[in-house]
């Protein structure tokens, strides 16, 4: 089995070759525009999409050694996403694969942040509760195979990569600021200031409070020194991303003592955050957990975790058609 991935549900575009259930390549092209802008506007994403396809498909093909004519399908993100970056990407493999006589594989984009756990050594047991943090995205998904997925716990609101983009904004860091808090958090102190948060019941989360809360700490600290964030801000960070991942994990360890399930895993684009994963790593030891996270090419968006998404959709014989559409929203069921 040899698979072309392609991924375009927001502002990467990406394509890898998956054969035999491993990855031979795995390519990113980055909108870097974006940041002009301070945040990814959806009709800019879209256009770069269409400009870096091409190269973006031809090199994966060309690092993996293998030709169009070698494939036995193709699959794509099919949501959920930006719908004009979702287009691009499935409208180039419907053609593709019809140009080819080869099936598709349409593939959903959190359940293949959860799967690219199955990329490399070490994999988690079955079942697993798996934190998917991203940008747009905030969960806690119990696992039981490839194909059977549930969500337990979700965001009512906000998503933590979204509350990190958005305070950094508030700090005047650039786009995209989350990496930029993470790397300032590591100089400063975790428990200089606090933040209110907003407890949601059972194991959903809410992250809008905290953005309100900090915009009245900012607001008030400045008024009384202007210089305030200049001063403060490795602690300012440290601080807030204690908060938020605290709040992640609150509701992290009680779905695995609601459940007794001890195997853990984080995935998605905020999983490459430092904090997070050290946080990960001590409740681990403290709870008797076994911990698993992903690559740092295989946490951001990327066409590898589609790879091995399609692999597992393929060998259950759930195959797209010429006529799947693209999902803007798409809940995991």
């Amino acid at each position: 089995m040899t698979i072309l991935a392609i991924e375009s549900s927001c502002d990467e575009t990406s394509a890898s070759v998956l054969q035999a259930g491993k990855i031979l390549s795995n390519v990113i092209a980055n909108q870097t525009i974006h940041e002009l802008y301070g945040g990814v506007v959806p009709e800019v994403a879209s256009r770069e999409h269409q400009k870096n396809i091409v190269p973006v498909v031809s090199e994966a093909l060309r690092q993996a050694n293998i030709q169009p004519q070698d494939l036995t399908a193709i699959a794509f993100t099919q949501g959920p996403g930006l719908l004009g970056s979702l287009l691009v990407g499935v409208s180039f493999a419907k053609g593709m694969a019809l140009g080819l006589g080869i099936p598709l594989v349409g593939v959903h984009h959190m359940k293949a942040h959860i799967l690219a756990h199955f990329i490399d050594e070490p994999k988690p047991s079955f079942p697993f509760l798996c934190l998917t943090v991203s940008g747009g995205h905030t969960q806690i998904v119990r696992v039981e195979s490839p194909t059977d997925m549930r969500v337990i716990g979700e965001t009512q609101d906000d998503a933590v990569g979204e509350a990190f983009d958005k305070t950094a904004k508030l700090l005047d860091l650039p786009y995209p600021g989350g990496p930029l808090i993470d790397k300032y958090a590591q100089q400063g102190n975790p428990k200089a200031f606090e933040f209110p948060t907003v407890e949601m019941p059972a194991l959903n989360y809410s992250f809008s409070g905290i953005k309100t809360s900090f915009l009245n700490f900012l607001k008030k600290q400045t008024h009384q020194n202007p210089n305030f964030v200049q001063e403060n801000l490795h602690d300012i960070c440290a601080s807030v991303q204690y908060t938020l991942i605290d709040i992640l994990f609150r509701k992290l360890k009680r779905a695995s003592r609601e459940t007794g399930i001890k195997e853990i895993a984080i995935a998605g684009g905020v999983s490459a955050n430092s904090g997070l994963r050290t946080r990960l790593q001590e409740e681990g030891e403290l709870l008797g957990w076994n911990t698993y996270i992903p690559a740092f090419q295989y946490c951001t968006d990327n066409a590898g975790m589609i790879a091995m998404a399609a692999y597992y959709e393929y060998e259950a014989g759930k195959l797209a058609s010429q006529a799947t559409q693209a999902q803007a929203r798409w809940e995991i069921k």
